[in-house]
């Protein structure tokens, strides 16, 4: 496996005021790790936070952040979030530019096995950090929401002004109330914040209980894969790069009360600095497609075993887009094919195989 990190390919600078001290949580973690490595790859300074759980292999994580590492402008803090005076400490100390905040508990399914990690986690580790920013005042609060609190919602595609008071699980709902906290904060003390909401996002450096990981660590080891919904569920997956681009796209883009995005309809506030933005891409796939794409570049085909459908599973999300295209020019592109391949190499490399 190669020591070094791949970059990613640079895109728009976060800023046009050039290098910035941008403060990331959850950097060892998949979405936060890959950020991270854009961010220094761009020239800026990136302080990361990750609390280093064992809720996955905690090896994939270290191998993260010592890839993060290599670069001296990146510093990694390992505590919890739910630690206020660790979290306040850092944010003082490092005195960052911007804030993006993507730690959290994630995983719809563990969310019924251990629901006090989500509150823990998402909603006292997310006020803490809110706390942080109300203090160290940085110039725009980014953090990370999910599809998942479209819930219910069967009207599609999915628009940042759409319903979504129906989750459907707890991790929903605390992401739910994450975006809810962080409208307060951004009213009462004028803290510019965007949250975006993600789709099903994939690729390199995964998460080990996600789909396509499982997918993959099963057929190569000729283990049966398991299909909720009796494989009839789609899903707007979204490559990792095209996020990290999104979110790269997303940082100079201030949310000012009264100013609009240049087209379209828009999720900003009336009352407060504030708005919403889905990150997918407005193409969905069925889940046998999905599958069928990594038989083909593994070269291997998956035993199947099919099941109904999970509690707290929905049948199909499906980002409308135009926001994130209006804000930034730009909206996921990369096909399911072209995705799973690229997992499909690195998980070979990764794995020595």
């Amino acid at each position: 496996m190669s020591s070094e990190p791949k970059s990613i390919s640079s895109g728009t600078p976060p800023a046009a005021g050039g290098r910035q001290k941008i403060l990331v949580t959850g950097t060892a973690g998949f979405i936060g790790f890959s950020l991270a490595r854009r961010l220094l790859a761009d020239g800026h300074v990136v302080c990361g936070v990750d609390g280093m759980t064992p809720y996955y292999d905690v090896a994939l994580k270290q191998r993260r952040h010592a890839l993060l590492r290599a670069s001296n402008a990146f510093t990694a803090h390992e505590f919890m979030l739910e630690d206020a005076a660790a979290t306040l400490r850092v944010a003082e100390s490092f005195v960052p530019d911007i804030v993006v905040h993507l730690a959290a508990q994630a995983g719809v399914r563990y969310s019924l096995e251990n629901p006090r990690a989500y509150i823990e986690a998402n909603l006292i580790g997310t006020f803490n950090v809110m706390e942080a920013v109300r203090t160290s005042r940085p110039e725009h609060f980014l953090l990370a929401s999910t599809s998942s609190v479209y819930g219910g919602n069967v009207d599609m595609p999915f628009g940042e002004r759409d319903q979504s008071d129906h989750p459907l699980t707890l991790y929903a709902a605390t992401k739910k109330a994450t975006e809810a906290m962080a409208h307060s904060y951004a009213h009462v003390w004028n803290l510019p914040t965007t949250a975006f909401r993600f789709f099903t996002v994939y690729g390199p450096w995964g998460r080990p209980d996600m789909a396509l990981f499982k997918f993959v660590d099963a057929i190569l080891n000729d283990r049966p894969i398991e299909i909720y919904g009796n494989g009839e569920m789609s899903r707007d997956f979204t490559y990792i790069d095209d996020l990290v681009e999104s979110i790269a796209r997303l940082l100079p883009a201030v949310p000012v009360v009264g100013k609009r995005a240049p087209a379209g309809p828009d999720s900003l506030s009336s009352s407060a600095p504030f708005r919403i933005v889905n990150i997918g891409g407005g193409e969905p796939v069925g889940l046998m497609t999905y599958v069928a794409t990594i038989e083909r570049h593994l070269g291997r085909e998956a035993k199947k075993i099919m099941l109904p459908m999970q509690t707290g599973d929905v049948p199909a999300t499906f980002a409308r887009a135009d926001l994130l295209k209006s804000l930034t020019g730009f909206k996921p592109h990369t096909s399911v094919d072209e995705g799973v391949r690229r997992f499909v190499d690195w998980y070979r490399e990764y794995h020595g195989l």
